[in-house]
């Protein structure tokens, strides 16, 4: 069979079984898999290590040869009696959700072409076609060198998953994640989490309440005034490395504010409602290959006479973390904070000409029937520490999937989409 035909082959099988692979999607969005690192279940939390049982099973079903890495990550080789040339990865925890769904968030939903649930585009969606590319592939058996299929539990806290995972093997030569978008993603953006506070008391406001995770944009700023009356400030989530498809509920409240309080006209200044960029702060960098950064506060909060706040930033691949943290943390300072954590990582990058990313831009044309290109995003992918490895998939660039935010969800055609790529990328990759 020629290449064509076997995406022939593919499109075609995953049609005849849709109805069983939506099945096996229900199933993982079922499981609650909010990774929790303080849990009573090691490492993660029980709905992590139920997560990573479900993928476990589903990969020995497959015939695959699995090992458990102590719940913090499993994994399948396709043969057992070579070392695998491709990796990969994919993620099944999540993170939180709010009460503003409207669908049960771990219930897969299907309602006019789209599927809805938390975890369909983020990664849970992408891993269960994964699962099935691999199935397609051993259905029609084609002659394939081992690969490797990796599921972590940990990748929306810091992917300490991984961390523990590599000192237990490596990786393959060849590695991608179904963890960013199409048509390949080779560049990612620096990332900085910064955390700060200060002691906070004011005669009009007694408590804020705003944020979940601090790469989420906040929908929602709950504030408590001193004469009992509490009002919400709404807005829409959004990835926090994608500012520009939220409304944020904190700034927004900021830039209403016309009180007195020197904390929180500072922040007003520094963040200012609609701004992106960060240039408020000192920051607004751009560069031609990764395009222009992105800031954004994304948690604010009274906790025991303190105001705690936190940022989400995403720096061009011109710049470092020791620069991009320094600004941050003086603009802080000097509006009265102090800096609790300071967390990041330095941008990511991977020769677009290399062989390995034109054979997948090959497979994204032959799929999708247009030109392949790589593209460059703020958003931090599973594969972001992993050197050579890239993104491909799960989400169009065009598209938003309220990814970390309420009602996330993939369209029928994108999933059939992820499930096509897949099998026609490991058979490209991996095929004798």
């Amino acid at each position: 069979m020629d290449k064509n035909e076997i995406a022939a082959f593919f499109a075609d099988y995953f049609d005849k079984h849709f109805d069983e692979i939506l099945a096996d999607l229900s199933e993982i969005i079922g499981i609650e898999s909010i990774a929790d690192e303080d849990a009573a279940v090691r490492p993660f939390g029980e709905g992590s290590a139920k997560a990573l049982a479900w993928g476990e099973a589903k990969l020995k079903e497959l015939g695959m040869t699995t090992k458990n890495f102590d719940n913090y990550a499993v994994r399948g080789d396709y043969t057992a009696d070579e070392e695998p040339v491709l990796g990969v990865l994919a993620h099944l925890d999540t993170v939180p959700v709010s009460s503003n769904w409207s669908f049960d968030p771990f219930t897969l939903t299907q309602k006019d072409g789209v599927l809805y649930g938390r975890g369909t585009i983020d990664d849970k969606g992408p891993a269960t076609a994964v699962i099935w590319a691999v199935r397609a592939i051993r259905e029609l058996g084609l002659p394939m060198k081992n690969f490797r299929v990796i599921f972590g539990g940990d990748e929306e806290n810091g992917c300490k998953d991984m961390e523990y995972y590599e000192k237990c093997e490596s990786f393959p030569k060849m590695v991608f994640t179904p963890d960013g978008s199409f048509p390949v993603l080779n560049c990612e953006k620096g990332l900085v989490h910064i955390t700060f506070s200060a002691p906070f008391e004011d005669g009009e406001i007694s408590a804020i309440d705003a944020g979940m995770a601090l790469n989420a944009i906040p929908d929602r700023c709950k504030v408590r005034y001193a004469d009992g009356r509490e009002v919400t400030f709404e807005g829409q989530s959004a990835h926090g490395s994608r500012p520009e498809n939220g409304d944020n509920a904190v700034t927004k409240f900021l830039d209403g504010y016309d009180g007195e309080n020197a904390l929180l006209c500072g922040l007003k200044k520094l963040f200012p409602h609609g701004e992106f960029d960060g240039a408020a702060c000192g920051l607004g960098f751009e560069d031609e290959i990764s395009g222009k950064m992105t800031c954004a506060l994304t948690v604010l909060k009274t906790d025991s006479g303190r105001l705690c706040g936190g940022a989400d930033i995403r720096f061009p691949i011109d710049r470092s973390y020791a620069e991009i943290s320094g600004i941050i943390k003086n603009a802080l300072t000097a509006a009265g904070f102090t800096t609790d954590m300071c967390d990041g990582m330095e941008p990511h990058y991977v020769d677009e000409n290399s062989d390995f990313v034109q054979a997948l831009l090959r497979v994204y044309e032959r799929v999708k029937g247009e030109k392949g290109y790589c593209i460059a995003e703020g958003g931090i992918t599973y594969v972001h520490n992993t050197e050579g490895a890239v993104a491909f998939g799960a989400e169009f660039p065009w598209e938003n999937n309220n990814m970390h935010g309420d009602d996330e969800h993939i369209s029928v055609e994108t999933f059939k989409y992820n499930l096509n790529m897949y099998a026609n990328a490991i058979a490209e990759l991996c095929m004798k």
